[in-house]
């Protein structure tokens, strides 16, 4: 059982994700607005939240950027427009799924149940206590979750954490789009192959010269060549 935080300022999407999600066992907290989403997020510890973008009083991205700052809990965004810049901008604030509407309640749910899923695999495969590797001024610490660049702390989003956690693990090994896809995102993933290039794209900007080391590898996907 999910304890989810549904977000929207329309009653009836509400009503519909909570019907769904009770239906397959799950408790749904509800906030109106981003302003109550983020109050909400600070008393409870949710699985996963389903968050709205166009909201009064404070809208999903804001409302989501609050909550990244105390917590990282997984936000799965609804939106009725579906630009590419919109999901970029959602992606780079760290959400980890998103869905167009008009959309599927079925389908909602089938995200929800994957997003959960990959973070606590996730969780459950966290490396010993040691674990820190160290690439000329690229400093990353598995345990903590921390990526140090020439001594200064790097602002990642929690999918380019992961993403750069697998290829490190994996160093000098070629990675297809489709095993990071299936590795990093997981099996029930419902995008495509391009939202790799994206994450890879924010992550070397993040990285800074250290850029370098993740390599493309034409017709194929990446490597982290250290």
């Amino acid at each position: 059982m999910y304890k989810i935080l549904v977000v929207d300022d329309e009653e009836n999407i509400r009503e519909v994700i909570r019907e769904y999600a009770e239906f397959e066992g799950h408790e749904v907290d509800e906030a109106c607005d981003g302003m109550e989403a983020v109050e909400k997020a600070k008393e409870n510890d949710y699985d996963i939240i389903i968050m709205d973008i166009m909201m009064p009083r404070l809208d999903g991205y804001l409302a989501c950027k609050e909550i990244r700052k105390f917590k990282q809990t997984p936000v799965l965004m609804l939106s009725a427009r579906g630009e590419e810049y919109d999901k970029l901008f959602g992606f780079e604030l760290g959400i980890d799924d998103y869905v167009v509407k008009p959309f599927s309640p079925k389908e909602v749910m089938a995200r929800v149940n994957a997003i959960v899923k990959r973070n606590a695999a996730s969780a459950a495969s966290a490396p010993a206590a040691s674990d820190v590797e160290k690439f000329e001024g690229l400093e990353i610490n598995f345990v903590s979750r921390d990526v140090f660049i020439d001594g200064e702390k790097a602002n990642l989003t929690p999918k380019e954490y992961d993403l750069l956690f697998y290829l490190v693990r994996n160093k000098n090994i070629a990675l297809t789009r489709n095993k990071l896809l299936e590795e990093v995102w997981g099996y029930d993933f419902f995008g495509d192959d391009r939202t790799i290039d994206t994450h890879i794209k924010m992550l070397r900007n993040n990285l800074g010269p250290y850029r370098k080391f993740i390599v493309t590898l034409r017709g194929l996907g990446y490597k982290f060549e250290a």
